[in-house]
């Protein structure tokens, strides 16, 4: 992922993208682009989770896989290993534990 830009697409979300020889199966600026939008949710989900933590007071857990299930809906837009990848990344926001994610 070298040229001009700078915005550092890091090796777990390269993987998302790559084939078992670890080319990357997209253009370059589609993965760039698709790490922004998962990158920015991440972040934008941090303070809903906080809410519902604090209010509903269910576990860091049930809060990480129920928004990975509203990801996961046809209608988020999003592939199912760009939604794990964004509740692992929301996890390390919060400084929770990443569940096991369903398949």
């Amino acid at each position: 992922m070298s040229d001009e830009n700078q915005i550092f697409v890091p090796p777990s979300f390269i993987a998302l993208y790559s084939d078992s020889r670890q080319r990357l199966r997209a253009p370059v600026a589609q993965v760039r682009a698709r790490h922004e939008l998962c990158e920015d949710l991440a972040h934008h989900l941090v303070e809903q989770a906080q809410r519902l933590y604090h209010v509903e007071a269910p576990s860091e857990e049930g809060i990480l896989l129920r928004m990975h299930s509203g990801l996961c809906h046809a209608d988020a837009g999003l592939g199912r290993p760009e939604a794990g990848w964004i509740i692992c990344r929301l996890a390390e926001l919060l400084g929770w534990r990443c569940p096991a994610l369903p398949e």
